[in-house]
């Protein structure tokens, strides 16, 4: 009986994460929501954001959770830095992130996270 059991869950925890999708859009700090006329370009994260969320091209958004938002803190600390390359993208382009992970509500339970 027992053994039945341990084989049902890992196969439920097999089978949620099999249901992860992948999200692309703009990065930003989720907190200047609430500031008057929020733009992606006022919202921009930067090296002391600690909450974000993912603007799609349709301008919906969702809040990352927050073990996302550990991992988009990380990624954009550790992300390369740009003024060396000729051809990337100026200081006032959006943060493109790409998420792997599971819609839950309003919020986005991420598995990984990869900025560009």
């Amino acid at each position: 009986m027992r053994s039945i059991v341990t084989l049902t869950t890992f196969a439920i925890l097999f089978a949620v994460s099999a249901f992860a999708d992948t999200f692309s859009g703009a990065l930003i700090d989720i907190s200047c929501l609430g500031k008057p006329q929020p733009t992606i370009a006022t919202c921009q994260p930067n090296s002391s954001s600690m909450s974000f969320g993912l603007v799609d091209n349709q301008g919906k958004v969702v809040k990352l959770d927050d073990d996302g938002n550990s991992k988009a803190a990380a990624a954009l600390k550790n992300r390369a830095d740009r003024s060396a390359d000729p051809n990337a993208a100026s200081k006032g382009d959006p943060v493109v992130a790409t998420v792997k992970g599971t819609l839950q509500g309003s919020t986005l339970k991420v598995e990984s996270i990869e900025i560009r």
